[in-house]
């Protein structure tokens, strides 16, 4: 599994946010000049996680982007598969149309299977206040 710089970004992205929790709402031009993304990348991510609810936006004078919810709701799980779209470290666990015609009869889906459920409870125990807490211990 490789995370997309869309991914590492929305994580870049919420981390930033929950530092800037008590400063109200964050100009997407301060993000990406502080974050160092391009402004219209990042607008397309913002607008991901707006839609998702994971923050929330205001457009035009005096808006911006703040988190919607405490640090400690948001897991990493939820954001990488919202900008990922999967998890998956091999194409034959997705669901739906890409899902392997070979699955009743491989016996290697069962590990495959297994890891992806490892990676999900990995991440999904993972929280933005778990991220904050380890950067301050690490610094």
């Amino acid at each position: 599994m490789i995370v997309s710089t869309k991914g590492r970004y929305a994580l870049r992205v919420m981390v930033y946010l929950a530092l800037a929790k008590d400063q109200g709402r964050i100009p997407l031009k301060q993000i990406a000049e502080e974050e160092n993304i391009s402004q219209k990348y990042l607008e397309s991510i913002m607008t991901t996680l707006s839609k998702a609810g994971l923050v929330d936006a205001v457009h035009g004078k005096g808006g911006g982007y703040k988190l919607d919810r405490p640090v400690e709701e948001y897991t990493v799980g939820s954001i990488l598969k919202l900008t990922e779209g999967s998890l998956a470290t091999v194409s034959c666990t997705t669901q739906g149309p890409a899902a392997c015609s070979r699955s009743t009869c491989c016996h290697t889906l069962p590990m495959w299977e297994r890891l992806d459920k490892i990676i999900d409870e990995f991440f999904e125990g993972i929280t933005l206040e778990d991220l904050l807490e380890e950067s301050k211990t690490s610094r």
